[in-house]
């Protein structure tokens, strides 16, 4: 790993570290924690039951379990889990006979995972500590991958790609949500690292980010859902989009 993704990568442990530790994700995820579940498309009920304080540990930008059509007795691989929001849900869809393995590699979101997942008494659900660039899960081994805005985190967004490839079984399924740029983020935007740790700066375009999909071999993606938003860094307004987008492995290669 080079220089400039190794300082990328401990910048980003740093800044989700920090708020495992505080239990808060900083101005962007302020609000209410239902009313936030709810700008991003989580239904009343998926959520029901739930401690409120998880919302409080995902930095998500949709409802990938949603979009998906997670079923009994499926096992689901959770990139980027988090405080395991997205895994809790996944845990419900799949029942006791499924299985969902959250993946993060910050250690303390890790822990609040794992403690969370105590607290509510799920045995179908576990958390690992690993780098999603290097999935440490068995290839073939999984029916449905979900991501919730942490690819965008990663510097090498091809080599996650590949690795939820290598451990979907022939037919499997990729449901993400994450952010994309309208265009070419600025180079002050790409080198800012609290805004690359905010799920911004390391946004590459929609067209880019299909490509990547398709690259590592997935049949072409299908966009489910987009929602656009704007910011504005140094006086200059950039356009983002929160997008959930679906592909599938093919049954031969």
């Amino acid at each position: 790993m080079g220089e400039e993704a190794s300082a990328w990568k401990s910048s980003v442990k740093q800044f989700y570290g920090k708020r495992a530790r505080q239990g808060s994700l900083g101005a962007c995820c302020q609000g209410e924690p239902a009313e936030r579940l709810s700008l991003l498309g989580y239904e009343e009920e998926e959520v029901e039951g739930l401690p409120p304080d998880l919302a409080g540990f995902s930095m998500g930008c949709g409802n990938p379990v949603g979009a998906s059509d997670a079923e009994q007795g499926e096992t689901v691989v959770d990139l980027g889990s988090g405080g395991g929001l997205d895994s809790f849900i996944a845990a419900r869809r799949v029942g006791t006979t499924g299985r969902v393995i959250g993946v993060d590699f910050e250690e303390g979101m890790v822990s609040k995972a794992r403690g969370n997942a105590e607290r509510l008494g799920l045995r179908n659900v576990e958390f690992r500590v690993g780098d999603i660039e290097d999935v440490p899960i068995q290839s073939s081994s999984a029916d449905l991958v979900i991501s919730n805005c942490a690819i965008v985190l990663a510097p090498n967004k091809q080599r996650v790609f590949e690795e939820a490839f290598r451990v979907l079984r022939p037919g499997g399924r990729m449901v993400i949500s994450d952010i994309v740029s309208e265009k070419p983020l600025p180079e002050y935007v790409r080198r800012d690292q609290e805004l690359v740790s905010s799920c911004l700066g390391g946004a590459v375009t929609e067209q880019e980010y299909l490509r990547l999909i398709h690259r590592a071999g997935f049949e072409p993606a299908q966009v489910l859902s987009r929602k656009s938003f704007s910011f504005t860094p140094r006086e200059e307004e950039i356009q983002w989009q929160s997008i959930t987008v679906k592909a599938v492995k093919p049954l031969s290669l």
